[in-house]
């Protein structure tokens, strides 16, 4: 018997009432063991085993026979009343009482009617120490009553219309299950057109000619009598119409749009919408509020009849049926109500408990109205039973203080709504008794090692006992870090080893004294088969063995059967078995199968088979070599907590052996459909004995592998769920940063569900101030990523540490993290700002840190927004464009790049944390130097005279100062490309033009152009332009001789001409094989001046050069026909760099001819200028 090791109970006072519920917790029933010794002098209350239904429906032709069985100590008595008062049996000659119990049987197939017995009964059970009751039985005969006699006038109507033919059964008891047949007793065929209704009428959505019949007979069979009623025959004739016209679906049963249901919990919903047209309808069904369950929703009566079974309440609501044809769509709606009789929640339970100690019986029921509850004692209302003033009646709960044996009585509990009721009935029973073990002593248990072992210690007494285990005859007591303790006494041990061998002993106190047992366990080793069959394919007419040889415990005798196909082996002379073999001679087809052999101790059994191909003698084919074949036979054996041993039989090698097999598993309950690597072993084993985790529900499959590649996995194994277990590990990557300046969130990365170890995954997530002195805040939450703790100072450092928890127990101790509360913007700006101007495009700032308390947040770096005021009387205020530049860390200077020289620039500065910007330091105001300018925007040459050129240009675009003036370079350029002397002249600033004057006729100039301010020169511009012809001396020259008509010039001429075609043809050929060319030496001797040492005697420049200047031009670059050229500006940059450009001469197409290397075709197009060199190479030419 099952008995519960209860804590030692405490006395409930009168102001402990909010401990009650508590209290029931811990007072559980007892049931006392049914012990022949021990019921010889125990005594028990009554309780009823057995009684009939409440409502009970005789058969009136067999003696009614009305059940009542109790047990108890001494016996109980009996008694009945009928419809309220005493029955008694002794003045009734049919009615007798079976003896030793309280069964009634009513004689009333010798004479008698089962009628005068109708009624009402209750049984009551009593002795010493209280009475039982039975619930009230109602007992009715059942009925099948005939059915009346009518005249059924035939029917007659055309094809296409709708019919009912009324069934109206008689009214029986229990009701009659209906049916229609015809007269040779065929069911009548049913289909979507024509269908039985739940109340027996037959329903046609449309005739047709074959409806026409005179023996449509509806039938009521009343099982319990085991009788049909007959109702006369209906005829119907259906006459064929010329044209059916069709129509839309109308409801025949329900009627109306809409109507109501009522159903009790429990039963059975059945709603039904029956409709006619043409064509006939289809009928379904949807929830107007839900979705209806799918596990327990059937359609029945082709779609027309809806049922759930196992309604509940949660069913209520508005059902829909929908019937539609090709002509239209109507609708029915049903509200249904669910009502509940009333069902128990916590029904009384028996307590057994000793002199002076607190219990509480507790009853609980539900209903739909809420039923009421009433208590009655010994049969009696509570009310008018006699006083105990050891109990206590609040509610659904009685209260037992300080008992005595006195108190002992049988409690009563009634639940009643106008739907029902339930009785409960529930002995408290006073005992004292000393503890007694019902174990028998010495009992001797033997194990196999490795597996659990139950030591069995039943035990009673009153007080309940507690109950400890040792181990020998010395030592303290089990503790169930080790061992499992039963509430029932029994003693687990999870995993039996050679060491738990040994005499243990149970020992049951209480107040009133001690008993003690003492039990003997043996552990024996495994039984296993280290030589397994293997498979054989063996060609007919041949012998094979197969071997089997088994290791075992010594002290236990096995013995060893062979088995085929997993039954007997053939009782054939050619089967042989000898010690560890099993011997088939003469093999035949017959003969291939699965041999089993099956290794079986008193405690244990193995097996492992082999399966035995059998082929024809043929000549021996060529091998061939594949991947094996899949493993198949998985089994799982030795299934522990966390191991279980896996053992599969190989498939066909294919002539390479297999040299691993590779363990795959696949978890259903948390990554269904998703295999994982387990494991590897040699291609040797067939068995792998696997580590498991909890909570997993397993299934595995096996892959061969051989030197041709892997074969297609195995079947999977059945599956083995792991018992659930605490999680062995806690959430990763677990942070606190807050959200809001008084707020916390903490993060965590989840346990998956292989990690989770069991059900009710959740994570008890805690922290505290570090800096203070505040105990750890607690909240467990469910399987979530983050909890945010509200209603924390900004910005201040807390502990952190999450762990996770299930419905086992918690995970080991988390590590704590250190984490910050939300930050705030900074409340503080930097102060003691100054500049500190370094040059014209760079300065320096300094101040002073903030406090760290004022940051409000880590501390990021300091951001310094700058900007220039010059050009602001131009735009609106409100679009300056400000930039900013952000210093990292704690910083307290940083230097200011790419400032525009002679600027005034103002700047503030702001510290910034991990919410934002603090407060704006106040403005600074800075101003830059001037610096030198750019190079002049644009310069060309206009109006060439005989000796003049005139220059003009735009100021820079950015002057960075005050222009001073600007300095103008040009030297000529001869016809061998060298370069003049070179003049230099100043121009004031305020002029755009210049004119140039005593210049030679036709000759080319260089020019070099730039700005100065106070700060130095600025980048140049260059541009080439010449002078024009003397007309004069080309007139003289045409009133000369025309030496072209002179023979000797023509022939010469010809000569230059054929040279020239000679010298171009050679130059071709050697520009093709990559040769230098007299150009590209040209090229390379004239190098721009700029470029050029300057001479240290006078300071003048060296030779002219093209190197920089007069390069052909790239990918086509052109310049405007107006020979201006102009300096593009970046904007992005914070220091702009001039680059040089290729320029060119077009003046009589000379220059670009032999520089560019191809003809221009328009000869008058205007120059194009290159743009200044870069600052190096300017400082280069002018220092």
């Amino acid at each position: 018997m099952q008995l519960k090791i209860m804590p030692k109970k405490k006395r409930l006072s009168a102001g402990r009432v909010p401990l009650i519920l508590f209290l029931c917790q811990m007072i559980s029933a007892l049931d006392v063991p049914l012990d022949s010794k021990l019921l010889e002098d125990l005594v028990q209350p009554p309780t009823i085993i057995q009684q009939s239904p409440k409502d009970y429906i005789i058969d009136p032709r067999e003696n009614i026979v009305i059940q009542c069985e109790a047990k108890g100590k001494p016996p109980p008595s009996f008694s009945w009343t009928r419809n309220g008062t005493h029955f008694d049996i002794d003045k009734d000659p049919l009615v007798t009482m079976k003896t030793g119990s309280g069964t009634l049987v009513i004689n009333i197939m010798s004479e008698g009617k089962a009628e005068t017995y109708e009624g009402v009964y209750q049984c009551t059970a009593r002795n010493e120490r209280g009475a039982a009751i039975s619930n009230n039985i109602v007992v009715r005969p059942s009925r099948s009553p005939l059915w009346t006699k009518e005249k059924l006038e035939p029917i007659t109507l055309r094809s296409g219309q709708s019919l009912v033919l009324p069934c109206r059964p008689p009214i029986g008891l229990p009701p009659a299950i209906i049916f229609w047949m015809d007269n040779s007793f065929q069911r009548l065929p049913q289909s979507e057109r024509v269908s039985q209704g739940l109340n027996g009428d037959l329903y046609f959505s449309n005739v047709l000619p074959e409806d026409s019949r005179e023996d449509y007979i509806c039938y009521a069979r009343f099982n319990h009598t085991q009788t049909i009623q007959q109702k006369q025959p209906i005829s119907v004739k259906v006459i064929l119409a010329k044209s059916n016209r069709e129509r839309p679906p109308t409801f025949l049963t329900p009627e109306g749009n809409a109507s109501n249901k009522e159903e009790l919990r429990g039963n059975v919903l059945s709603l039904e919408c029956i409709a006619e047209g043409l064509p006939t309808p289809i009928i379904y069904w949807i929830k107007e509020d839900g979705t209806l369950p799918i596990n327990r929703t059937f359609y029945r009566n082709f779609q027309k009849t809806l049922q759930i079974i196992q309604v509940s309440e949660a069913d209520s609501g508005k059902y829909q049926c929908i019937a539609k044809n090709a002509l239209g769509v109507i609708h029915h709606t049903i509200s249904v109500t669910v009502k509940a009789a009333p069902y128990w929640i916590m029904a009384p339970q028996n307590l057994v408990l000793s002199p002076g100690e607190d219990g509480a019986l507790i009853c609980r029921a539900n209903g739909n109205p809420k039923p009421r509850i009433s208590w009655l004692s010994n049969g009696v209302p509570i009310e008018i039973a006699p006083d105990d003033p050891s109990r206590k009646i609040s509610g659904d709960t009685i209260i037992f203080s300080s008992v005595q044996e006195r108190s002992s009585a049988v409690y009563q509990c009634n639940a009643s709504n106008e739907y029902g009721y339930l009785l409960g009935n529930a002995f408290v029973n006073v005992l004292a008794e000393p503890p007694r073990i019902l174990t028998s002593a010495n009992t001797l248990y033997q194990v196999i090692a490795n597996r659990p072992a139950l030591l069995d210690c039943a035990f009673f007494g009153s007080p309940l006992p507690t109950i400890e285990w040792f181990k020998g005859t010395k030592g303290s007591a089990l503790r169930e870090d080790t061992y499992v303790l039963h509430e029932n006494g029994t003693l687990e041990i999870p995993v039996a080893q050679k060491d738990s061998t040994g005499t243990y002993t149970c020992v049951a106190r209480n107040k009133l004294g001690m008993a003690k047992n003492e039990v003997h366990l043996e552990i024996k080793d495994p039984t296993r088969i280290i030589k397994q069959p293997e498979y054989a394919v063996v060609q007919r007419g041949s012998t094979v063995s197969f071997e089997c040889k088994v290791k075992h415990d010594h002290t236990l005798i096995p013995t060893v059967i062979w088995l085929k196909d997993n039954g007997e082996l053939p009782s054939d002379g050619r089967f042989t078995i000898d010690k560890d073999h099993l011997v088939v001679a003469d093999v035949s087809d017959n003969d291939g199968g699965t041999y089993t052999c099956v290794a079986n101790t008193t405690l244990d059994n193995v097996s492992a088979s082999a399966v035995l191909s059998v082929v024809a003698p043929t000549p021996t084919p060529a091998p061939i070599y594949d991947v094996p074949n899949p493993p198949f036979d998985l089994e799982l054996t030795d299934q522990l907590d966390k191991s279980v041993q896996l053992s599969w039989t190989p498939g066909d090698d294919n002539n390479s052996p297999i040299t691993k097999f590779i363990i795959e598993y696949e978890d259903a309950m948390h990554e269904a459909g998703l295999w994982r690597h387990q494991t590897e072993v040699p291609g040797t084993q067939t068995t792998a004995q696997l580590k498991l985790s909890p909570y997993v529900n397993y299934s595995f499959r096996v892959m061969a592998e051989n030197s041709l590649g892997r074969s297609l996995p195995s079947e999977a194994s059945e599956q083995y769920l792991t018992k659930a277990a605490e999680p062995d590990k806690n959430p990763m990557t677990v942070e606190g940063l807050g959200s809001e300046p008084d707020n916390l969130v903490i993060t965590w990365q989840p346990l998956n569900g292989f990690e989770s170890n069991g059900p009710g995954l959740q994570y008890k997530v805690s922290w505290r101030q570090k800096d203070g002195d505040d105990e750890w805040t607690s909240v467990v939450v469910a399987n979530v990523s983050k909890y945010i703790v509200s209603g924390t100072p900004t910005f201040v450092p807390y502990l952190i540490k999450v762990q996770a928890l299930n419905d086992v127990g918690f995970a080991p101790e988390p590590a704590v993290v250190m984490g910050h509360s939300g930050e705030d913007l900074p409340m503080v700006a930097p102060g003691n700002v100054h500049v500190t101007v370094v040059n014209s495009t760079l300065a320096e700032v300094h101040w002073d840190p903030v406090p760290l308390k004022s940051v409000r947040g880590h501390l990021q770096g300091y951001r310094i927004y700058y900007w220039t005021d010059q050009n602001s009387s131009k735009r609106n205020r409100r679009h300056i464009e400000k930039k900013i530049l952000t210093f990292q860390g704690s910083k307290t200077h940083g230097m200011l790049p790419g400032l525009e020289p002679f600027s005034h620039y103002t700047l503030n500065i702001r510290v910034i944390n991990g919410k934002g910007e603090g407060p704006a330091s106040p403005d600074r105001v800075f101003h830059t130097p001037e610096g030198v300018p750019s190079a002049p925007s644009s310069l060309k040459i206009v109006n060439p005279t005989l000796d003049s050129l005139t220059l003009e240009w735009d100021p820079p675009s950015h002057p960075n100062g005050i222009l001073t003036e600007y300095t103008l370079k040009y030297q000529p350029i001869n016809s061998t490309h060298e370069l003049g002397p070179l003049v230099d002249l100043k121009i004031p600033a305020n002029k755009t033009r210049w004119t140039l004057k005593n210049l030679n006729f036709s000759t080319r100039y260089k020019f070099y152009f730039y700005a100065q301010t106070s700060a130095g020169s600025g980048s140049q511009i260059t541009e080439e332009a010449v002078t024009t012809v003397d007309e004069g001396k080309m007139a003289m020259a045409s009133r000369q001789v025309d030496i072209a008509t002179q023979g000797w010039f023509i022939g010469l001429m010809c000569a230059v001409a054929l040279l020239i075609l000679i010298l171009l043809i050679v130059c071709f050929i050697r520009r093709n094989k990559g040769g230098k060319y007299p150009v590209k030496e040209k090229e390379d001797a004239h190098a721009d001046p700029e470029i050029q040492p300057m001479k240290e005697d006078d300071g003048t420049f060296g030779e002219y050069s093209d190197a920089e200047d007069h390069k052909p031009l790239k990918k086509g670059s052109r310049t405007p026909s107006d020979r201006t050229v102009k300096k593009e500006d970046s904007d992005d940059s914070l220091v702009d760099y001039g680059e040089g450009v290729n320029g060119q001469f077009n003046e009589d197409g000379s220059f670009i001819g032999q520089y560019s290397g191809k003809k221009e075709k328009e000869p008058a197009e205007g120059n194009e200028s290159s743009e200044a060199p870069s600052p190096v190479n300017a400082m280069n030419s002018f220092v």
